[in-house]
């Protein structure tokens, strides 16, 4: 059992990392590396799976550079996982899109994906990990104009 007047006085982004890097590590170890994919490109996957985007608007989400973001959608082309149209009929934007075998890669990863999380909170009971998944939904969300509302 965690001793939890330890962690008591820690900051709530201290505790959020400590998390972070656990999944991190555990999704990159037993499935990322075996996958060849980094963890740039795992994501880059998961947004675009959510809708097409571009570049900025990737890497706006992703909190990286776009000449971050625009290194790791090349490497995801090259592999075939993502595409990109030459050009667009209005706009700049060339919003890149999840191919059929870059769904077919997360649809493979995802299930290995949930069994590393299942390790990270091995500590948690079913309904204390539901529990978890709703509060950091609920924290992730936009805030409502409502300043009296709240979770429940």
């Amino acid at each position: 059992m965690v001793d939890m007047e330890s962690f008591r006085d820690e900051p709530l982004g201290y505790l959020l990392h400590r998390v972070t890097a656990a999944l991190r590590a555990e999704v990159a170890a037993a499935v990322l590396e075996p996958a060849e994919l980094a963890a740039p490109e795992y994501l880059c996957l998961r947004m675009l799976a959510r809708s097409p985007k571009s570049n900025a608007q990737l890497a706006r989400e992703a909190q990286v550079s776009p000449q971050a973001m625009n290194k790791v959608v090349r490497e995801l082309q090259e592999r075939g996982l993502v595409t990109r149209p030459a050009t667009v009929s209005s706009g700049r934007s060339l919003p890149a899109t999840l191919t059929r075998e870059g769904a077919t890669v997360l649809a493979r990863l995802d299930p290995e994906v949930v069994q590393a999380e299942d390790r990270v909170l091995a500590n948690l009971g079913e309904q204390d990990r539901r529990e978890l998944r709703r509060l950091l939904v609920a924290v992730g969300s936009p805030p409502r104009r409502d300043n009296h509302s709240r979770v429940r």
